[in-house]
C-alpha cells in the first residue's frame, strides 16, 4: 500500500499535469509482468518490441468498460486513463526508437521528468514539479544544499509510468486485470516474444518499420476499440494473430515442459480464442450488461470474482 504522505503529494499534483490522474489512482487495475535482459543491446531490442506491441496486450486483455454503474465508451478505460495522467512520465517513449538509444538516454529522460517527492527519515517531502538536475547541484527547493543519494534517484524512477518501464528488468504495463485463468497468459505472451532469440528477431522485424504516429494511434485506438482498431490496411486483430503465432513459436522453442509434458504455449490458448473472435473481454462484459444483466453492473462483482 502506498504511504499516505506520498499518496497525498501525488493526489495534489496530478490534476496540474493531466485530467485523469485521480482516475488512475482510484479506477484502474492492471496485471503486469517483468522480464529480464542480458545486456544493453538486448534491453534495447526487447524494450522497442515491448513498446510497439503493448497495444496488442491492451486489446487482448481489455476489460474495463464500466464507470459509475454504466458504460464509459472505452474497452480499456484503464489504458485511456494513462493517456491523460501525466504526459511527462507516461506514454510509449518515442525516444527509445531513435538511433543511439540506450541506458544513458533513458536516464536523461528520467532526469528531465519533474519530481514528485523526496524521502527523508521515512517522511515524503513535497518536491512536485521540481527538477532532479537541480537536486544534483544541491539546488532543490525542497532540500536546499543537499545532494541526492542513489536511493533518491531510485525513488524518482519509481514515479515514472511509461507503457513499458525500464528497471533492472523490463516491466510490461499495458494489460487490464482479468480472471485467474488469464493470469499466466500475460507472462507467457511476453516470454514467448522476448526469451527466444528467433522469436525476438521475428517480432522486431514485424514492428521495426512502424512509425511513431502509427504506434501512438494504436495505443489510443486499443483503449477504445481493442482488436477492431484499424492499422494500415488491416486491424489490430490481424496483428494480434500474427504476434501470438510468433509468441507461440518462441514458447515451443524454449521447450519448458510441465509434469504432463506440456509446454508453456498452452497458456496462450485463451488469447488465441480472443484474437480469433476479434471480441475483447470487455465486449463480452458489455454483451452481458446489455443482455442478461439488464443494464446493471452489479452482477460483475459475482460473475468476475475469484
Amino acid at each position: 500500500m502506498m504511504p499516505k504522505d506520498r499518496y497525498n503529494i501525488m493526489k495534489a499534483y496530478m490534476p496540474k499535469v493531466g485530467g485523469l490522474g485521480h482516475q488512475m489512482m482510484f479506477r484502474s487495475c492492471t496485471v503486469q509482468t517483468n522480464l529480464d535482459f542480458s545486456s544493453e543491446s538486448d534491453m534495447v531490442k526487447k524494450l522497442r518490441v515491448s513498446l510497439a506491441l503493448q497495444p496488442v496486450a491492451t486489446a487482448l486483455f481489455a476489460n474495463s468498460p464500466f464507470k459509475e454503474g454504466g458504460l464509459n465508451g472505452f474497452l480499456s478505460y484503464r489504458a485511456h486513463v494513462w493517456t491523460d495522467t501525466d504526459g511527462d512520465r507516461t506514454g510509449d517513449l518515442p525516444f527509445a526508437f531513435e538511433d543511439g538509444f540506450g541506458y544513458e538516454q533513458y536516464v536523461d529522460w528520467a532526469l528531465d521528468t519533474p519530481m514528485y517527492f523526496v524521502k527523508r527519515g521515512g517522511v515524503f517531502l513535497d518536491a512536485s514539479g521540481q527538477d532532479f538536475r537541480a537536486f544534483l547541484k544541491g539546488e532543490l527547493p525542497a532540500l536546499p544544499g543537499e545532494i541526492p543519494t542513489i536511493s533518491d534517484f531510485e525513488d524518482h524512477l519509481s514515479t515514472l509510468f511509461p507503457e513499458v518501464r525500464l528497471k533492472t528488468f523490463i516491466e510490461q504495463r499495458g494489460a487490464d486485470g482479468g480472471p485467474w485463468n488469464r493470469l499466466c497468459a500475460l507472462p507467457a505472451f511476453w516470454a514467448g516474444l522476448l526469451y527466444d532469440p528467433s522469436a525476438l528477431d521475428a517480432a522486431w522485424d514485424y514492428v521495426k518499420d512502424w512509425t511513431q504516429a502509427e504506434r501512438a494511434a494504436l495505443r489510443t485506438g486499443a483503449a477504445r476499440h481493442a482488436l477492431k482498431t484499424p492499422f494500415r490496411d488491416r486491424t489490430l486483430q490481424d496483428v494480434a494473430k500474427d504476434v501470438l503465432a510468433i509468441s507461440r513459436a518462441g514458447l515451443k522453442a524454449r521447450a519448458r515442459l510441465n509434469a504432463h509434458g506440456e509446454h508453456e504455449a498452452l497458456f496462450l490458448d485463451d488469447l488465441d480464442e480472443i484474437a480469433k473472435s476479434g471480441v475483447s473481454p470487455a465486449e463480452r462484459l458489455i454483451e452481458r450488461f446489455n443482455g442478461a444483466w439488464g443494464g446493471s453492473v452489479e452482477p460483475v462483482f459475482v460473475e468476475a470474482a475469484y
